[in-house]
């Protein structure tokens, strides 16, 4: 059976079995998936979910992020996936269509607390577990499902493994974890998040949740389905594990906005620094893209998810400030004037040929008519920081979670979580870097 092949992987991986290169990708999703959470407490679902978690979840050992209150294991892993998200500006993976870390840090960090001990190399390996199983679940659950399935509906089997690793689950007990997780991860439907916008997104945090609540449910005694592997159609997804490693298939993210639209905003970015143009001399800005980014919202913003699930916001604030982070997708820049008026001059255009590339590469190619009837074009653009592009390196990663966490935690804080990270399989308590994450 191929869960039990999974359950062996989970039961069995040890740190000193991961390749140099996984280990070294497994810091370098820790630093930028905690940057993203710490960064995403400043943003109006964290607050909503914080006085959620805190009120109906009880108080424990596990710690929500920045703020520093304790609560339940269920408790953290629900405020702080919620937080991980929030900016929409943690990593991801192409084919598996979602965001596997974000759905399966805050599951292993609250599930760390909660064990009382846990080092940095037990910590790491089932960052490392999570994200192996979440990527294969989310491979399953697209080719199984006609419906376009959120990250919560297979995150939250992720979260699970990783939990269930920390946690010392047995065979059976896991079975009944990562079963229980899969029955009850939330259905999610990707697109009608795309077309509502609102706090939901990608049901990461609920996802999260689900992923803590079933391995403490199996823990009781609780009992779940089979689990989706046995699913899967594809026998390498499974027979793989502990040899070709997802997790050196992530994307990483430099703006604060869905992905799909980051191709524009760099060939917008791109036109305007090669034929020097400005802002007053742009009269309409064509993109020729995928389907899917362009069933994005294209309405001025009222709050911080309508600005990040919007095709023409991003890239309208781009060319404003030449980035796009926590500033430019909170109040009160997304209601500057000058910012919706850029916005209303951006066109959208389906091309087949990028149709046909998504999920595996997300395309645009951009078009600036200028005011004197002059048209500029960017070339074919793919989102920077992605495997079909150039990921980026320590450095930038370095420089990105400075740029997100400095501003809440001081630089101080920042810089020494960043040098802990780099050396984490020597921490002999996660709780050092949870200090550190509390303001």
């Amino acid at each position: 059976m191929n869960t039990h092949r999974v359950i062996e992987f989970i039961l069995n991986a040890n740190w000193h079995d991961f390749p140099d290169e996984i280990q070294h990708q497994s810091k370098r999703c820790l630093i930028d998936g905690l940057g993203a959470m710490i960064a995403g407490t400043q943003t109006p679902v964290c607050d909503t979910m914080t006085k959620v978690a805190s009120s109906q979840m009880g108080q424990g050992n596990s710690t929500l992020i920045v703020k520093g209150i304790k609560l339940s294991s269920t408790g953290a892993a629900l405020a702080n996936g919620f937080a991980a998200n929030a900016l929409d500006i943690d990593d991801g993976c192409r084919l598996a269509k979602g965001h596997p870390g974000a759905s399966v840090l805050p599951v292993t960090l609250a599930a760390a607390e909660s064990t009382g001990s846990c080092n940095g190399q037990k910590f790491l390996t089932a960052l490392i577990i999570g994200y192996e199983i979440a990527i294969r679940a989310a491979y399953i659950r697209h080719a199984t499902t006609l419906v376009y399935h959120s990250s919560g509906s297979w995150g939250a089997i992720g979260g699970a493994a990783a939990a269930g690793k920390l946690m010392g689950l047995d065979k059976n007990t896991l079975f009944n974890a990562l079963g229980t997780s899969e029955y009850h991860a939330p259905i999610a439907p990707m697109m009608k998040g795309i077309e509502t916008v609102c706090m939901a997104k990608d049901s990461i945090g609920w996802g999260a949740f689900v992923a803590m609540t079933s391995v403490e449910m199996a823990r009781a005694g609780f009992t779940g389905i089979r689990p989706i592997f046995d699913d899967s159609p594809n026998q390498e997804w499974i027979d793989s594990l502990g040899k070709r490693f997802e997790i050196m298939n992530l994307f990483f993210k430099p703006y604060a906005a869905c992905r799909w639209a980051q191709p524009g905003v760099d060939g917008v970015l791109k036109i305007m620094e090669q034929e020097n143009l400005t802002l007053k001399e742009i009269r309409e800005i064509r993109i020729y893209t995928f389907g899917e980014a362009a069933a994005l919202s294209r309405k001025h913003p009222q709050n911080t998810e309508d600005a990040q699930y919007n095709f023409s916001y991003p890239i309208a604030v781009a060319l404003f400030d030449g980035r796009i982070g926590p500033e430019q997708i909170l109040p009160p820049k997304i209601f500057d004037k000058d910012i919706l008026a850029m916005m209303d001059k951006i066109k959208v255009i389906v091309e087949e040929r990028f149709q046909d590339e998504f999920p595996a590469k997300t395309l645009a190619n951009i078009k600036i008519e200028d005011t004197r009837g002059c048209v500029h074009e960017s070339g074919i653009m793919s989102a920077r920081w992605d495997l079909s592009n150039k990921l980026p390196s320590d450095l930038e990663l370095e420089e990105k979670f400075l740029w997100l966490v400095k501003p809440i935690l001081g630089k101080h804080s920042a810089k020494s979580l960043i040098e802990m990270i780099w050396k984490f399989e020597t921490v002999g308590d996660i709780d050092d870097m949870i200090g550190l994450c509390v303001k």
